[in-house]
């Protein structure tokens, strides 16, 4: 008599799984793989863990199986392997799920007045509104704590699903974290980058920041391991890059557009805003004095085909309220509140169209050759 595959098959449809009460068959623990050589009969029980409980047993009862329903002389004893089931990936939670928009205000170079951007930006999208986080991911430089004037707060943890969450500091309407709520102030931060990288990673992943429509990061100026570290955590809707009308400005944002542009990247550039783009004092409202230049983010943009979304003029209140941590945008009648509630329109005007034109943002997998 010769043997062939679906006799095997059919022979052990007769083996009981002892604590399923099904048949290994069914279960889907035969492996594809049965080999008939002669009166040699071998092949694979897949089991979910090498040290699974039931292995010796169902493999004894496989082997009474091939003798009784297949033939007494097959030669089955010592050919049946064991496998393994491949362990289906964890799946992680993903992180800020509950974050419609997540926006990188970063700029080529320091000094043009991004995190002043960033926290009227936010204060303006939360007059219009919107439920609005910022993170201040600037680790050597955090300025956020002063423009809100939440210096020497200490943020709390809050138990959540068993895990120690970090409840962002509230005010003006905007959730904030930074890392100055957990230093000295006066201390000059000395960390490796591993350390900054872990420092953002924590802020990001621990933080309860609940429901939002928009969560802006306030990136370090340049190009660095923090930005790298950004995208490759997290998925952003798109960056918006701030610079001041001077070329020296203009270079280092054209970088700094190029890095979020890049093929590796590819996160969206919102626009560009242009910073200091004139001067007006008190005074003389409807005088425009241009000290660093004029036109040049207009210029850049209209050259690196992105949207030029505001110009938010140099006036000594815009200063004056960031010492006191009293963003200008809590005034949206004063000549640079007014500039902050058009940008905040803007950019939401830009959220929509990128997120009606294009994909969501993949994170960043950086392999390494």
């Amino acid at each position: 008599m010769s043997f062939y595959p679906q006799l095997v098959t059919d022979a052990l449809k007769h083996v009981i799984h002892p604590a399923k009460e099904k048949d290994i068959v069914s279960l889907g623990m035969v492996e594809d793989d049965i080999r008939i050589d002669g009166k040699r009969i071998s092949f694979s029980l897949k089991f979910d863990r090498v040290n699974d409980p039931f292995v010796s047993a169902i493999r004894k009862a496989s082997v009474q199986a091939i003798k009784k329903y297949v033939g007494e002389d097959a030669e089955i004893e010592g050919n049946i392997f064991i496998k393994v089931n491949p362990r289906a990936p964890i799946s992680e939670p993903k992180l800020l799920a509950d974050v419609k928009n997540i926006i990188a205000v970063a700029s080529g170079k320091g000094g043009v007045g991004k995190s002043t951007v960033a926290s009227n930006l936010a204060v303006a999208l939360s007059n219009m509104g919107y439920k609005v986080g910022l993170l201040d991911a600037d680790v050597f430089g955090p300025s956020i704590p002063k423009m809100f004037q939440t210096e020497g707060v200490r943020p709390v943890l809050r138990k959540v699903d068993g895990k120690d969450k970090i409840v962002p500091v509230e005010k003006y309407g905007v959730k904030n974290l930074s890392i100055g709520y957990f230093v000295d102030a006066n201390d000059a931060l000395v960390w490796r980058g591993a350390m900054a990288t872990g420092a953002i990673k924590q802020l990001i992943g621990d933080g309860e920041w609940g429901e939002l429509d928009y969560l802006l990061l306030d990136l370090p100026p340049g190009t660095s391991d923090i930005h790298l570290t950004v995208v490759q955590t997290i998925s952003l809707t798109g960056a918006v890059v701030v610079s001041t009308p001077q070329d020296v400005a203009l270079a280092d944002a054209r970088k700094g557009i190029s890095m979020f542009t890049g093929e590796k990247i590819n996160v969206p550039v919102l626009g560009l805003v242009e910073n200091m783009a004139w001067f007006t004092p008190a005074e003389l409202p409807d005088n425009k004095y241009y000290i660093f230049g004029e036109g040049g983010c207009k210029r850049l943009a209209e050259e690196l085909h992105v949207e030029l979304l505001g110009q938010i003029p140099i006036v000594q209140s815009i200063r004056e309220g960031g010492d006191r941590g009293e963003p200008s945008a809590l005034n949206p009648d004063s000549v640079t509140g007014k500039a902050f509630v058009e940008l905040g329109e803007a950019v939401v005007k830009a959220v929509e169209k990128r997120n009606q034109d294009l994909p969501p943002t993949k994170v960043v997998e950086i392999t390494r050759k």
